[in-house]
């Protein structure tokens, strides 16, 4: 790391001057979403159950990160995450569906009736 400054100001600043010397993938960043057929887009969400509120978390490695208080158990954490996803994008629970992963934590998520950006907002 022969790059990194000596004296940085913050560790947010030395945290950045390191990412940039181990060359940091900024794809990590950023939230991959499909468009498919008929206005229905499918991104990868990343649940952490069991928090002490419902909430989004941002973007870990490239799916979004969603905090929820329901516990894993019977589909619960399931069926909060779909009517989180509904109520924060506005839109009805039906068009908030859970492709894959129904027994892990990371899960594809198909999406009808909303734009990308406004699945992007969500992190912001």
């Amino acid at each position: 790391m022969k790059d990194v400054p000596r004296r940085v100001a913050s560790f947010r600043d030395a945290w950045r001057c390191e990412r940039a010397a181990i060359g940091y993938d900024r794809r990590a960043l950023t939230l991959a979403i499909e468009e498919r057929a008929r206005g229905t887009l499918r991104f990868t969400v990343r649940v952490a159950p069991r928090a002490s509120r419902d909430s989004v978390l941002g973007i870990h490695d490239g799916a979004l990160k969603v905090a929820l208080t329901a516990p894993p158990v019977d589909g619960a954490a399931n069926a909060a995450l779909e009517t989180f996803l509904a109520r924060a994008l506005d839109l009805a629970r039906r068009d908030v569906r859970i492709v894959a992963g129904h027994g892990s934590r990371t899960k594809a998520v198909e999406v009808v009736g909303t734009s990308a950006d406004a699945v992007r907002a969500l992190a912001r």
